[in-house]
């Protein structure tokens, strides 16, 4: 048995890591985060069918987004949000964002092209674990390093559902926030990415995470084949011994229009790859939607809103789940 955790007992026991890590290694380089505003573009009002090949070609197209916040025990209601919640981190509080709300910018140069995000569609879902096959594949993970787990969930009736669970690329990220070396960053496409160059090792960012979607690199003994580029935060292959290692949303993949790796690989078309610049995602099947109309018709949910995370990872229900009911995660 295995069940999603906060960790609090963990990151209070590594504060003091965090104390002492401060006072020798800051240095004040290497945070990229600093504010910036995108330009003010509404979402456009009418609304187009879209080709798989015309979503690729429009993810540097200027649009408006669409957010999810709202109210919930275990999920945030993208559509309790759009009828009037508070507006919050950006959010305008009727169904859309703004431009400056789409996400904390890296760079003081000019405004990104994409503001990268996700949708797991459960209805899709069959557990079938394709999505991180897909995705441990092309990133040469060993079993211990998984970008994406697929959970076997029980709601409170007996009924079991399945739940991908990648990083959910976190506009408030609490792994940020603790890395007393800035080793995690956000960069501008709000994309949240580990620099292994700077990273001490510490595993503060893991007992921060609410979705245990970090693990430590211990295995010394795995065996890369020659690869024609060298290791970068996005695409963090070979990853280093002792050093965090978590999901990238595939970010490259995503800027060359290419779809992620967990995406590309899921069968039944249960992912969607979305950009909140263009309201646009596809998924494998070559489905196009238009993103915040999609989210709200079907009533799209963020997890642990109590976290106050903002994930950008969306799940769309459809097996009557029960929110109220604390599910347990078999992996």
């Amino acid at each position: 048995m295995r069940k999603l955790s906060n960790n609090k007992q963990a990151l209070e026991e590594l504060k003091v890591i965090q104390a002492e890590s401060c006072a020798s290694s800051i240095d004040g380089q290497g945070c990229p985060i600093t504010p910036e505003l995108l330009s003010d573009e509404q979402p456009e009002s009418d609304e187009k069918d879209f080709s798989r090949r015309r979503f690729l070609s429009m993810f540097g197209a200027a649009a408006g987004a669409a957010a999810v916040i709202g109210t919930g025990i275990e999920f945030l209601s993208y559509r309790a949000y759009a009828q009037g919640a508070p507006a919050t981190n950006g959010w305008t509080g009727t169904g859309g964002m703004t431009g400056s709300g789409a996400a904390t910018m890296a760079s003081s140069e000019a405004p990104p092209t994409h503001q990268w995000a996700m949708v797991i569609d459960l209805r899709a879902c069959n557990g079938c674990k394709s999505c991180t096959a897909a995705c441990q594949k092309a990133h040469y993970l060993t079993p211990d390093q998984t970008w994406i787990d697929v959970f076997s969930l029980t709601d409170s009736t007996g009924q079991q559902y399945h739940m991908p669970r990648p990083c959910m690329q976190c506009e408030n990220p609490p792994c940020l926030h603790v890395c007393p070396v800035h080793a995690t960053f956000r960069q501008d496409q709000g994309v949240v990415l580990v620099n292994q160059d700077r990273c001490i090792g510490c595993r503060m960012c893991m007992a921060a995470c609410p979705y245990e979607a970090r693990y430590f690199n211990w295995n010394s003994n795995v065996t890369y084949p020659p690869l024609p580029v060298q290791p970068t935060p996005e695409f963090p292959v070979p990853q280093r011994l002792g050093t965090v290692g978590k999901c990238t949303f595939c970010v490259g993949n995503l800027n060359h229009g290419l779809l992620s790796e967990c995406a590309a690989g899921c069968s039944m078309g249960a992912i969607y790859n979305g950009d909140l610049k263009t309201d646009v995602g596809v998924n494998s099947m070559g489905t196009t939607i238009k993103l915040s109309k999609f989210l709200d018709e079907n009533d799209a949910v963020t997890f642990k809103p109590e976290q106050n995370t903002h994930p950008r990872v969306w799940y769309i229900l459809g097996h009557g789940q029960n929110l109220d009911a604390a599910a347990t995660a078999k992996s």
